[in-house]
């Protein structure tokens, strides 16, 4: 608990939004709460949160603004209409959109007298405050750090730099890899399930596939930043090879086959480019551009 809590103004409160407030709570830091379902606000209140009566009533009370709502669009609705109580506020937005509206929000904010720091929070809402947990931070540096010791109770500050796009970028780029490993998990089981296996038992293998990956990946970030790609043990036409099969198994099992052969796809057009004698890694390549 720290000696000097910074109080903190929350707005957004679903499951992330109430796992936050609660970490904050814990850590000793009053906190002000709104949301625009008034009820959802009933838990952190009982749990010693303030409940605001407005957005601007709430906005109003403290220096640190946190949001944690759906989208940007969110910010400007629920900010939009509060006036003067922006200025001099830092709001920290822990909200998802893409990093050009980011950077249109920070002006957005600037013109209100108030000044951005980007979030992006790497955890489901379980692990929230608990060692796994980390954030992606983006925005003035100094502004920030002022505020470093109230954000570290929601996970471990990983500040990437004053470009307010920063954090967003980082946190799609992991929800990328994040999203497509588990469309790949469910269209695995399902290509299984379509020959009687349940997904129970094709479990152990899929945990086991995910767990060898990361270990296999050591060499590609080199690869990737070099643009050179050995294939010496697993070029592009041997696992393009293996995606067709994928492709006609998914068509033959009756199950979609849209994922597979997006992948597909990937691997025809490094061949057809005359990278299939080098790594899967030249697939960059065709990620690199506009297909």
């Amino acid at each position: 608990m720290t000696n000097n809590p910074t109080p903190v103004t929350f707005i957004g409160l679903g499951p992330m939004g109430q796992a936050m407030v609660r970490s904050l709570l814990a850590g000793g830091h009053p906190v002000t709460v709104w949301n625009r379902t008034a009820s959802r606000a009933d838990g952190v209140v009982a749990d010693g949160a303030k409940r605001a009566d407005s957005a601007a009533l709430a906005i109003a009370e403290n220096e640190l603004v946190i949001l944690s709502l759906t989208d940007y669009q969110a910010m400007y609705d629920i900010l939009g209409p509060v006036g003067d109580a922006l200025r001099g506020r830092v709001v920290v937005n822990l909200s998802s959109d893409t990093p050009s509206r980011t950077r249109e929000a920070a002006e957005w904010l600037a013109e209100r007298g108030a000044e951005l720091i980007t979030g992006g929070v790497m955890v489901p809402a379980e692990w929230v405050g608990k060692d796994a947990s980390y954030v992606f931070y983006s925005g003035p540096e100094a502004v920030f750090e002022r505020f470093r010791d109230t954000l570290v109770l929601i996970g471990r500050t990983d500040y990437l730099g004053a470009d307010h796009a920063l954090a967003q970028l980082f946190y799609q780029a992991q929800l990328d890899i994040f999203l497509t490993a588990l469309s790949a998990y469910l269209h695995a089981s399902a290509l299984l399930e379509a020959h009687g296996v349940t997904a129970e038992k094709f479990w152990p293998y899929a945990e086991s596939n995910l767990n060898t990956i990361a270990p296999m990946m050591v060499e590609a970030p080199g690869q990737l930043d070099s643009g050179e790609y050995p294939g010496d043990q697993a070029n592009a036409k041997m696992m393009g090879a293996t995606a067709d099969h994928i492709v006609q198994a998914s068509y033959e099992a009756g199950i979609d086959t849209g994922l597979p052969r997006a992948v597909k796809d990937l691997y025809d057009r490094a061949i057809a480019a005359g990278d299939g004698g080098k790594s899967w890694t030249s697939l960059f390549e065709q990620l690199r551009r506009r297909g």
